[in-house]
Parts: C-alpha cells; structure tokens; sequence
C-alpha cells in the first residue's frame, strides 16, 4: 500500500467533519494532559488480531497522574493473552507500559494545541511464551487537536523503536472526529494506519483501520463506559476492540468526558503498542 494513500484516507476524514476524540477507547491520541493534580483510572480489555494472531488484553488497568501543569505521567499494567492460528495459546503479564504526556503548545481560537506522548514498554512480558518483546522498546508521536463547539478533533503520528531481531522500527499515525451528543454519549471514528511490525508480529504487513466508538457518561460525570469496534479498510485483515470503564477526580473531577480530563494513549490493542502480545 502505497503511503500517498493513507495519507489521502486522513486528508478525507479530517475534511468530512472538524471534529475528532482521542485515546482510550480509540487508537489515536491527543496532546492535552490531565489537569494538574487530577487522576485517572481505567480498567479495560481489549484485542487486535489479524489471520495469523489475535492478541488481547485484560483485564488491564491504566493509572494517569497530573504530576506537573501540562504533564501527566502514565502506566499500563496488563495480563495478556494470544492466539496464534498455528500455535500454542499463552497467557500471563504482558509488557508493563509507562508513558509522559507534554503539552507544549497551548490551543487558542486560531491554533490547536500540540504535544507528544512518549511511552516506554517494559520487558515484563515472557519473549519466549509471545508475549512480550524481550527488551525495552518505545513510542514516540506529535499529536495535535482542536475542538469547534461539540465537536473536536485530533491527530498525527509518529514512530514505534525497537532493538529485537524479528521486529522493525513501524511509522503510524491517525486522525479521529468526536461530537457530543447531549449531556450522556459522545461519538466518534477514526483511521488508523500502521505500517509493516516485523516478521515475529501479527502485523507483517501495513494496514489502514476504520474504527466507531465513544463513550457513555452515567449519573456521575466522572466514572464512564468506553467502547470501539474497527476493521482494517486497506492493506492487511485485522480487528480491532476495546471495552473498559473510567474513572477520574481531583480539582475538577467533574469533567463530563475522559476528554476534558485527558484523551488518553491508544488504546489499547498491543500492537499499537508493540508486538507480540497485547501492549
């Protein structure tokens, strides 16, 4: 699949509506931390599978901290699980994911706000068992995002680093729309590209998803349902699903979406994250 195709899929989403949501449940991140001294917590599953391999996680927490103005530190503890199609099935720890999300560009009228989410995948998952890498490897993306009235919308990309034979360094990069519906649901899509993970992952060669979800707000605004389905559109099969609750308080725990808090790092799924398992 030639690049100039992806990006042209990113271009017509971004053009069909100014509107977009970021982080779990979806793939795509945001740049906008948590409030300062405010807190996150998530428990979730989730899956990504292609034919060769379906990984999952969960049941997974995810912890978020406003540690500093415009800084939040982040960690993922999963159980994993995979389910290779001509293999043995494993299950255990998977790789523990720690992450700091910097804003640096404040959004104004005119301008979006931009930051980057850099994340750190600890060698806590068995390499030998699928599922973990066996060493530490990274994230490193730019996102940006803008919000018009009910509407936001978010994006970019960047690169996953890995230093383990059998994988390869892999660009991705998305762009979501979100509206809100009313006081309770808000709604929005996303694609998602990724390219080739290596020839050890379910993810050998490139593909583009198109993913639905949201969230549902119950009677407290600060504890929430998270939900997304997608299917690849270009390049190789995969699926992709994310089910978990949210909570959050602090200063001002009565944010009416995780988005107003923090749209927290994608998701979810381990490959987004990295190979073999989930996260």
């Amino acid at each position: 699949m030639k690049q100039s195709s992806v990006w042209a899929g990113l271009a017509v989403v971004f053009a069909a509506s100014t509107a977009a949501l970021a982080g779990p449940p979806f793939q795509t991140d945001d740049p906008e931390p948590i409030d300062f001294r405010n807190y996150e917590f998530y428990t979730f599953a989730s899956s990504d599978g292609t034919p060769l391999e379906t990984d999952t996680e969960g049941p997974a927490i995810e912890f978020n901290w406003g540690a500093a103005p415009n800084l939040h530190l982040h960690v993922i503890v999963p159980a994993a699980a995979i389910f290779p199609a001509d293999a043995p099935r494993a299950f255990g720890i998977g790789d523990i994911e720690l992450g700091i999300k910097y804003r640096f560009v404040q959004e104004t009228k005119h301008r979006p706000q931009i930051g980057t989410f850099t994340m750190f995948e600890i060698p806590t998952g068995s390499a030998p068992r699928g599922l973990g890498v066996g060493k530490t490897w990274y994230k490193v993306p730019l996102w940006a995002q803008k919000s018009f009235g009910p509407w936001t919308t978010y994006g970019g990309g960047g690169v996953t680093v890995f230093s383990v034979p059998g994988y390869r360094n892999y660009p991705f990069a998305g762009w979501l729309v979100q509206r809100d519906f009313g006081k309770k649901w808000t709604l929005g899509e996303e694609i998602f590209y990724h390219g080739p993970e290596g020839p050890l992952a379910p993810q050998t060669r490139p593909s583009t998803l198109v993913d639905v979800g949201g969230y549902y707000k119950f009677r407290d605004p600060g504890f929430q349902l998270l939900f997304c389905y997608g299917h690849s559109a270009i390049g190789q099969t995969e699926n992709y699903a994310y089910l978990g609750l949210y909570w959050t308080w602090g200063k001002k725990a009565d944010s009416d979406k995780p988005g107003d808090q923090d749209k927290p790092p994608a998701g979810a799924a381990f490959n987004r994250l990295g190979p073999p398992g989930p996260l």
